[in-house]
């Protein structure tokens, strides 16, 4: 599979970073240096340090190069613009919401910049981490009077916010800062460090931090919601607030075997019992965080419902149940939970959405024969994943029945109509939805292609927590 994303950017900034950081090494040393950062092995044999460094990175894909980059960042020692480049290209290929220069400027002549800024050391290191505080200083510049040098952001941010503090307002630092023209991806992650525990030792402090930046970025889609806790701090995402009507599930049916038999305990309280013999379909009744189900929730709520003692026995027997869930007539849907698990591998799959078979969205205790043509378009999705933030991802592997009558013989246009409805009700609802053709997975090799290329985005794309490339 080739990536179609344009990395040419990316590649001549990190191409730049790897010449100077990979010179110092010796024939030696340099392929354990090419590991490090995830680009091939070329043999000493091959030619100088210089030419063995280029033909490694020429031979890195453009679908490698997001973890050579990612590598380049965890190891650190980068002046702040070239990481900001290398950071800011990255972030935009997950597609962020549009924050616009409007709602910013609004929004920092709201904020109160004391407030923000009472503790000087965990501000500044914020500031730090997300903007250009220091310029590159060329030899002419060092060689200046102290006195004649032209103060640096740092410096101009101690003197007109902390030693003077009614010099600045939010919306003069954010000017200096370059704020407001900054990429989507960067400005929400300010925010979100800005009311973070690292930054604000106080919780009361964070939520009317919040409130106020929420009051002005909710017209354009998106909040600062709580999704946890950092050191018994409430922690704060940026999330779009048009997900899914920001319901949590609160059961969900899957891994069915026959329709489920279902009945109401209480219908005040939307409690539901599965009648009949309970192995033909699972209903996962814990409360869903904002960190969505994970394979690790998934396992312990089978673990305990299952009263298995062993962690690797529940984890084993949980994988082979849900396997056996899938139609046996689609080699495709098969091939994709297999290589789901494989291509991400056991201890990332831990952390990472569990992936959800054969799920329930619409149940009706009569047939669709029974209710006619006002029977529900779609009643079970292929797979779905519960994404942290209140995220939904609906897989669906379409074979010639969704498409065609007569044992795929003629074309059924109707059909077709009724698919492509049930998909823009999902996402009325806040679903997204990925179709696979049935002849690109039933293959599993080339599903494994496919899917290695496909996975990794999806993960970047909708931001998940956990994921490395």
């Amino acid at each position: 599979m080739v990536d179609s994303r344009d990395r040419s950017a990316l590649r001549q900034l990190v191409g730049e970073v790897v010449s100077r950081r990979l010179s110092g090494n010796t024939h030696a040393t340099l392929n354990a240096a090419f590991e490090e950062l995830a680009m091939p092995h070329v043999p000493k044999e091959e030619g100088s340090l210089r030419v063995r460094i280029e033909r490694s990175f020429a031979q890195t894909s453009d679908s490698d190069l997001p973890r050579v980059a990612e590598r380049i960042l965890a190891q650190g020692n980068l002046n702040a613009a070239t990481r900001n480049g290398i950071e800011d290209l990255l972030w935009a290929e997950s597609s962020p919401p549009e924050i616009p220069k409007r709602i910013r400027r609004e929004l920092a002549r709201a904020l109160d910049l004391t407030a923000m800024a009472r503790n000087q050391a965990r501000f500044m290191a914020l500031l730090e981490r997300f903007w250009v505080l220091d310029p590159e200083e060329s030899l002419a510049d060092l060689l200046l009077p102290t006195a004649n040098r032209t103060p640096s952001l740092r410096q101009l941010i101690q003197q007109h916010v902390f030693r003077n503090q009614e010099d600045w307002s939010a919306e003069d630092l954010f000017e200096n800062l370059r704020a407001f023209e900054a990429g989507d991806a960067r400005f929400a992650r300010f925010l979100e460090g800005a009311v973070s525990a690292d930054v604000l030792l106080d919780e009361p402090a964070q939520r009317q931090l919040v409130d106020v930046i929420n009051e002005r970025l909710r017209s354009a889609g998106i909040e600062l919601r709580e999704t946890g806790t950092d050191g018994g701090y409430p922690r704060f995402t940026m999330v779009s607030t048009r997900l899914a009507d920001n319901r949590r599930p609160k059961n969900v049916i899957f891994a069915s075997l026959t329709k489920p038999d279902i009945r109401f305990l209480s219908a005040v309280d939307n409690d539901i019992e599965i009648v009949g013999d309970p192995d033909n379909v699972l209903v996962y009744d814990r409360e869903i965080t904002g960190d969505g189900i994970r394979w690790r929730d998934l396992q312990s709520w089978w673990q305990d419902t299952q009263q298995i003692s062993s962690e690797a026995e529940a984890k084993k027997t949980l994988y082979h149940r849900l396997r056996r869930s899938l139609p046996g007539n689609s080699p495709g849907q098969r091939n994709l939970f297999e290589l789901y698990h494989q291509i991400l591998g056991p201890a990332a799959v831990y952390d990472l959405p569990a992936l959800l078979p054969e799920v329930w969205l619409h149940w009706d205790h009569k047939t669709v024969r029974e209710r006619g043509p006002e029977a529900l378009l779609r009643s079970r999705m292929d797979f779905l994943l519960l994404l942290p933030h209140g995220q939904r991802i609906v897989f669906e592997v379409d074979g010639s029945q969704h498409y065609t009558r007569d044992d795929g013989q003629v074309p059924d246009s109707s059909k077709y109509a009724e698919m492509v409805a049930g998909d823009r009700d999902l996402k009325l609802r806040g679903y997204e939805v990925f179709r696979f053709g049935h002849d690109e997975l039933k293959d599993a090799e080339y599903a494994r292609g496919l899917l290695h290329e496909f996975l990794p985005a999806l993960f970047q794309r909708f931001d998940v927590n956990g994921w490395t490339r």
